[in-house]
């Protein structure tokens, strides 16, 4: 063992978290639990996201809701309950969900005459209230949207990835025609892969799913997959062009400006709290969380250093370069806490993956600096205390550039083009992602799922960020002639 690899070990036994390379899944269990973002309930396969991990998800939402409202969408608020004949209507839609639902069947000690699901998602009910709101063409578009939760039963369930109560936003709009319905698809396939990328410092893929992976009910279905620190591929987004199938369900019609009679063409699209998970397996390292800085809860954490005759007025100094940094607009938590030492506070925040610390003691005071170390580095700096909030937003900034580098460099390194099966299967054993040509057949795509537990993450769009280059080729399983004029993305996924 080296010298820099014994220090390294000694500081991650400091924290008590198993190391990713131990164990990826021991390790993100602790440090969901450890980093106080969720801990289980009472309530089977379901979590309690505690302060820490809300006041992330609140700023997801608040980003998210922001540019939802700058495009002309509306929210509304839905029941959670849903009449089980809205569910069967539409016969793609009830076979892809039924194994998932909860079931309420009697209220009080009444037998309902026909039961509710609870929602598992909402076109069904959307589109029976829609057919009273739409009348004429003049009406269109309907562009809707919700925040809330909705309930799928899950076997093996895992904080944030998969539970049996998660939360989301769901967008759902009609179209007086098929081309503005696909534009809506495109234009939050694109929205969500800006925010991944531009705030979540999250490198994804944007592609089309192949048929065997859409959506129960769509025509097409769009997703953005990202690739965790374990080779394994995250579905961090969809979004679906429904066609008129829900709306010739629920009789979503209207009068065309030739006065004919046309049902609507519909959409729905989402991001849950699925992408909290993308953020730790993506940006941990040994020691924890390392926080997106435009996204993170508390983005700077200065800690006062002092004795006990001198503690008081270290939090007094340390109060008021933290409002300095709080009057240019970012997020600064102060740790006041007595009687713990300052190596506990340094691994605790490092734990919780604040981007930048800043540590302010007596004789920091007296010299007019303050140290400052980003989360990411071994490195501390020693600032003047000017320098170091003038500073402040470049370096957050350049955290940012930071993971989204490292996360792009990971996910390149780990993914193999195959034009040979046992190419493919290889590399899939091996934690990769693998770009292959392939058939398009349900019966080949199952072949290789059951083979190498790998499925067909997406196919990349022309435009895409990464693969987008066109190429043909045989199936690398069957050999027959490939359906796409791109390589399909395998992957083993969450």
């Amino acid at each position: 063992m080296t010298k820099d690899g014994g220090k390294q070990d000694k500081k991650a036994q400091q924290y008590g978290v198993t190391p990713q390379s131990a164990d990826f899944n021991d390790w993100y269990n602790e440090v969901v639990k450890k980093a106080d973002l969720a801990d289980n309930s009472p309530v089977a396969g379901a979590m309690v996201v505690r302060p820490y991990g809300t006041a992330l998800w609140e700023n997801i939402q608040r980003w998210l809701d922001d540019r939802f409202k700058a495009t002309g969408h509306e929210s509304l608020i839905f029941p959670t309950l849903i009449p089980m004949g809205f569910i069967t209507k539409e016969a793609d839609h009830v076979e892809g969900f039924a194994p998932e639902l909860f079931t309420v069947s009697k209220i009080g000690t009444e037998e309902l005459a026909e039961p509710y699901v609870m929602r598992p998602t909402s076109e069904t009910i959307i589109g029976h209230m829609w057919a009273g709101w739409l009348n004429s063409y003049r009406d269109l578009p309907f562009l809707h949207y919700q925040w809330g939760s909705v309930f799928r039963a899950e076997l093996r369930t895992k904080a944030f990835l998969r539970t049996s109560e998660f939360f989301w936003h769901e967008g759902h709009t009609a179209h007086a025609d098929e081309a503005e319905a696909r534009a809506e698809v495109r234009q939050q396939l694109d929205l969500y892969h800006e925010f991944c990328r531009d705030v979540l410092a999250l490198p994804v893929v944007r592609g089309e799913k192949t048929a065997s992976e859409r959506f129960a009910g769509a025509v097409a279905t769009y997703s953005i997959e990202g690739m965790m620190r374990d080779g394994k591929a995250l579905q961090s987004g969809t979004s679906h062009y429904l066609g008129q199938n829900f709306s010739r369900a629920f009789d979503v019609k209207f009068q065309t400006r030739e006065q004919k009679e046309e049902y609507a063409h519909t959409t729905s699209w989402a991001i849950s709290s699925r992408i909290i998970g993308a953020i730790i397996m993506t940006h941990g390292d040994d020691f924890g969380l390392i926080m997106p800085p435009r996204i993170a809860p508390i983005q700077v954490v200065v800690i006062p250093v002092g004795r006990k005759d001198n503690f008081d007025q270290m939090v007094e100094e340390g109060e008021k370069l933290a409002a300095e940094l709080r009057a240019g607009g970012l997020r600064v938590k102060v740790d006041k806490r007595d009687g713990v030492t300052n190596g506990f506070k340094y691994n605790d925040w490092e734990l919780k993956g604040v981007p930048v610390r800043i540590e302010l003691g007596p004789r920091d005071l007296e010299a007019g600096v303050v140290v400052v170390k980003n989360r990411h580095s071994e490195e501390k700096e020693t600032l003047s205390r000017a320098e170091a909030v003038s500073g402040m937003a470049a370096r957050l900034d350049a955290v940012h550039d930071w993971l989204l580098t490292r996360a792009t460099d990971f996910m390149l390194s780990h993914t193999v083009t195959a034009d040979d099966y046992g190419t493919f299967r290889q590399a899939i054993e091996d934690g990769n992602w693998v770009r292959a040509h392939h058939c398009g057949q349900p019966e080949c795509e199952k072949a290789i799922k059951e083979d190498t537990k790998a499925t067909a993450r997406n196919v990349p769009l022309d435009d895409a960020e990464f693969f987008a280059e066109k190429e043909s080729g045989p199936c690398v399983r069957c050999g027959q002639p490939g359906a796409y004029d791109k390589r399909v993305i395998f992957g083993r996924q969450y």
